[in-house]
């Protein structure tokens, strides 16, 4: 009886961990490291609609306007629209895992992408000549049509739909 026992709860033991291991993969977010070259080139191979968002944990703004992007990159999925965050966040954040917890506790379960450049002199022309470097920033391309918009400005949902719909057209 007690061996049969141990077994039976060896069996549950087992079956708990599968649960919490499929779990803990189902939320966990994936955020790749690149530079601004290789970030470049994944946006030129982008398929669709790509937003590009740059942000950071410590920007209110970058913050308050995430969830507009999230909802209507969703929409709009069906037009091949793609949502990409570029976060500008320190390393200590993203080598301590301190921005994967952040995008966890927030519920964003998105493609991010740490970049890994410290002189903006150098990677804001590479993104838009005009870029200042401040935050939010976003761009829209269309790789397809050659289509490329830079905004320097926070965009409420009804703007980014609004820019999203220019670059279907």
């Amino acid at each position: 009886m007690k061996g049969k026992r141990n077994i039976i709860m060896k069996r549950m033991l087992s079956l708990v961990l599968c649960i919490y291991a499929t779990a803990n993969v189902a939320v966990a977010q994936t955020i790749r490291e690149m530079k601004m070259p290789e970030l470049v080139q994944h946006y030129k191979k982008a398929k669709g609609i790509l937003v590009v968002n740059f942000w950071s944990t410590w920007c209110k703004p970058c913050i308050d306007e995430i969830p507009h992007f999230i909802s209507v990159a969703n929409a709009m999925k069906a037009d091949s629209v793609q949502l990409l965050l570029v976060s500008q966040d320190t390393k200590e954040l993203y080598q301590t895992g301190a921005l994967k917890k952040y995008l966890q506790q927030k519920g964003w379960k998105l493609p991010v992408v740490w970049l890994n450049e410290t002189n903006a002199d150098y990677y804001c022309p590479l993104v838009d000549a005009t870029w200042s470097g401040a935050i939010p920033a976003t761009i829209i391309i269309r790789p397809s049509t050659g289509y490329y918009q830079f905004y320097e400005e926070s965009l409420s949902a009804e703007a980014l739909h609004t820019a999203i719909k220019k670059a279907l057209h």
